[in-house]
């Protein structure tokens, strides 16, 4: 990536991000990482320093530009002509995609994430990367669907990743099966929630059968 001649931090860290993560496989998510990249785009160390000052920031960062390849490389319309599963599969598999070429810069980065003062800001990255992905998809929810789609897939999308980093099949096939097997289980929730609350919305209600009582139609 090439930056513009006055960049912002945010381009900076947009630019950045990718050739760290392509350093980190040897050199960790540290200062060493973040410097050769620098380099690499021609910019100044200590600007660098102040984009991506630790490395909790270098993979945001770096997460942050796997959303954005993933929606680059799957137009609206390309996603809009798939089924809701499909859909899925097709941004999941999109990620590792991107993954895959790094997974050992993955496999720190996860190790980071792990240890306990970084819990919570790794907890809001799997649901970041989630919710890009049900959105992307075409999800509108705003009621507890929204949660509850997003706390799936997230648990789905972190056991995959954790198959990937061990996978050494051809183009990842043992991940695509297991996350396949993985999203068909979602689809099973999904459809069975759909029939319960179809189901529930004829029930008698409770609450309105005491209020008449309580006051009756004059």
């Amino acid at each position: 990536m090439t930056l513009p001649a006055d960049p912002t931090l945010d381009e900076i860290r947009a630019a950045l991000a990718p050739a760290i993560a392509a350093n980190a496989a040897f050199d960790g998510w540290k200062a060493p990482a973040r410097d050769l990249a620098a380099d690499a785009l021609g910019l100044d160390r200590d600007i660098a320093a102040t984009a991506l000052p630790d490395a909790i920031a270098m993979i945001d960062a770096w997460f942050a530009h796997v959303d954005r390849a993933m929606l680059n490389g799957l137009s609206p319309e390309k996603l809009a002509a798939m089924k809701i599963r499909a859909r899925i599969t097709a941004l999941v598999e999109a990620r590792l995609d991107l993954l895959a070429p790094h997974r050992e810069a993955l496999r720190r980065a996860l190790a980071i994430l792990a240890l306990p003062q970084n819990a919570a800001r790794g907890a809001r990255l799997g649901w970041r990367a989630a919710d890009a992905m049900w959105r992307a998809a075409g999800d509108t929810a705003t009621d507890y669907n929204h949660y509850t789609k997003r706390a799936m897939l997230g648990a789905v999308y972190a056991a995959t990743i954790t198959v990937l980093l061990d996978d050494d099949s051809m183009g990842q096939a043992d991940t695509r099966a297991f996350l396949a097997r993985r999203i068909d289980g979602i689809m099973r929730f999904e459809k069975a929630k759909a029939q319960f609350l179809a189901r529930a919305s004829h029930r008698p209600s409770l609450t309105r059968f005491i209020g008449r009582l309580r006051y009756p139609a004059v």
